[in-house]
């Protein structure tokens, strides 16, 4: 499934009280700290998630959902902004500057 068909799909199983920031930003974090949750526990007891494949596969789908919504609320279609990370990416690997912070390196 490429990116626009996915954010089109997720944003028909969003809830109308759903699709606003103050909603789709928190959730955001809060899924994104949840595939952290899941990854600290496997860490601290290997044995807790015999799955963590499977299981962060679904905590990520979640962060992708709110990431689709979130990218259509603000009107960008969600290839746009995975075309334009790589644009970067490839720019600072051409220019040597991958490591670092900030993004105007």
């Amino acid at each position: 499934m490429d990116f626009d068909k996915y954010q089109f799909e997720a944003t028909q199983t969003c809830l109308p009280t759903a699709y606003n920031l103050e909603y789709l930003i928190p959730g955001l974090a809060a899924e994104a700290g949840e595939v952290a949750g899941l990854y600290a526990k496997y860490v601290r007891d290997e044995t807790y998630y015999t799955n963590l494949r499977d299981d962060m596969t679904k905590e990520m789908g979640d962060v992708l959902w709110f990431l689709a919504v979130l990218a259509d609320r603000l009107d960008v279609d969600l290839s746009v902004i995975a075309q334009a990370n790589i644009r970067k990416l490839q720019d600072r690997q051409k220019r040597g500057v991958l490591k670092g912070s900030g993004n105007e390196r």
